[in-house]
């Protein structure tokens, strides 16, 4: 089994310093590669000068996450590829449970493992902790992780355990999974790419795994922090993209109604905050989707569609009301 560990990169030279050093002490046996999206700092000359056995991979333009690993990732071969965030601190032994379990679960072909907070290394972090799901109307959450909510790691997923959705900031994934699916879907830019990549495997039958005797510790929020209008922006609106490109119509008209009104009680509150270019944001991603809505709704036509998607009704009304902040009182085995 041959693993490729690619790291997307814009203008982050002072990242690659960083974390670069763990991913090549602990990834023996993997090939080491840097898609770069035209960086204009010196990250190239810093590959070259202080890692030349790293393969680079150079864009030609800046076209996000979803459209930089689908341009690097056509000239790397691999049977798994390994995409990494260039924040993530990995650590020993990190890639020995992921490969054993591609060895013991041949239904697997998405796997990630367990992301804890690099800045407080006890608790999971924000994107991706320990597997993700989404709830009825598409809004994600995460094993040790709803909304805000972060839980300290005690070993409560310490468990190899299929999942809706595996992280970008560390997926593993068959590359002949990636190549049917026709990568990631370049309209999202970035943010919910993976979630949207994830549906698609699990409509044509492929299943997403988390295994947590693997972890790695992310930075998070290099790129886009969470109080980053941007980032609100694009959540917002790849979100009802997934549901307009992954649910049956039927399903999905309604939902997206629904959205409608979820996410003006979302706009409502970050006005009670005083955060009013989120509000706006929010707006703004409403009116990204219905412009993209023929778009989106065209893609459906190489779809099949798994009815059962969800684990509860409403995270939002499990959270905000019922005060439910974990993912084991809110989903009991």
């Amino acid at each position: 089994m041959k693993i490729a560990v690619v790291i997307l990169n814009w203008n982050g030279e002072a990242l690659l310093e960083r974390f670069l050093p763990s991913v090549m002490a602990y990834s023996k046996g993997a090939s080491i590669y840097v898609v770069d999206n035209a960086s204009t700092d010196g990250s190239i000359d810093f590959l070259k000068r202080e890692y030349p056995t790293i393969g680079i991979v150079q864009n030609k333009s800046n076209g996000g996450f979803a459209k930089g690993y689908n341009d690097g990732l056509k000239s790397i071969e691999a049977d798994i590829f390994c995409l990494l965030n260039s924040d993530v601190e990995v650590t020993p032994n990190w890639m020995e449970p992921i490969q054993e379990a591609f060895d013991t679960l041949p239904e697997a072909s998405i796997i990630q493992p367990k992301i804890l907070d690099l800045n407080k290394r006890d608790h999971f972090e924000y994107a991706g902790a320990a597997g993700g799901f989404i709830d009825m109307f598409g809004y994600p959450f995460c094993r040790g992780r709803i909304f805000q909510t972060i839980e300290k790691d005690e070993g409560q997923y310490n468990d190899i355990k299929e999942v809706f959705w595996a992280t970008g900031a560390c997926m593993f994934i068959k590359s002949e999974v990636f190549r049917e699916l026709e990568g990631f879907d370049e309209d999202y830019f970035a943010h919910q790419e993976e979630i949207d990549l994830c549906w698609r495997a699990k409509n044509a039958g492929h299943k997403v795994f988390y295994v947590g005797a693997s972890h790695v510790y992310h930075l998070g929020g290099s790129t886009l922090s969470n109080m980053n209008p941007k980032k609100t922006f694009l959540n917002f609106r790849n979100s009802l993209y997934s549901i307009t490109k992954n649910l049956p119509r039927k399903k999905a008209f309604p939902i997206i109604f629904v959205r409608l009104l979820l996410d003006a009680i979302a706009a409502a509150r970050f006005i009670l905050q005083l955060k009013f270019d989120h509000c706006f944001a929010i707006l703004k991603a409403h009116l990204s989707f219905y412009a993209n809505f023929i778009k989106m709704y065209r893609k459906r036509e190489k779809a099949n569609f798994i009815l059962k998607y969800y684990v509860t009704t409403s995270i939002v009304w499990s959270y905000f009301v019922h005060q439910v902040a974990s993912f084991n009182i809110l989903v009991k085995d």
